[in-house]
């Protein structure tokens, strides 16, 4: 299974963007979807941006996985104070 986190695109140089997650930028290919353009949401598989997704949906999936990780990041913190 594959979970998927979507970027948005920062640069794009030929067949390679700059991919934007929350501040960490990783580059990808798009070959697969020449029509993307600077501004871009898109989900990367294995280094290829794979599917284009509209801003919204892009940003309820973000916002989505940020409460993951709070919620993560909480138990994690939660469990550190259980072992002392």
């Amino acid at each position: 299974m594959c979970l998927a986190i979507p970027g948005k695109i920062v640069e794009i140089r030929g067949t390679v963007a700059i991919v934007d997650y929350g501040g960490v930028r990783k580059e990808a290919r798009v070959d697969f979807l020449p029509d993307v353009k600077v501004g871009d949401y898109v989900i990367v598989h294995t280094g290829f941006a794979i599917e284009k997704m509209d801003e919204g949906a892009a940003e309820k999936s973000i916002e989505a996985w940020n409460e993951i990780f709070e919620s993560e990041s909480l138990e994690d913190l939660d469990h550190g104070e259980d072992d002392e």
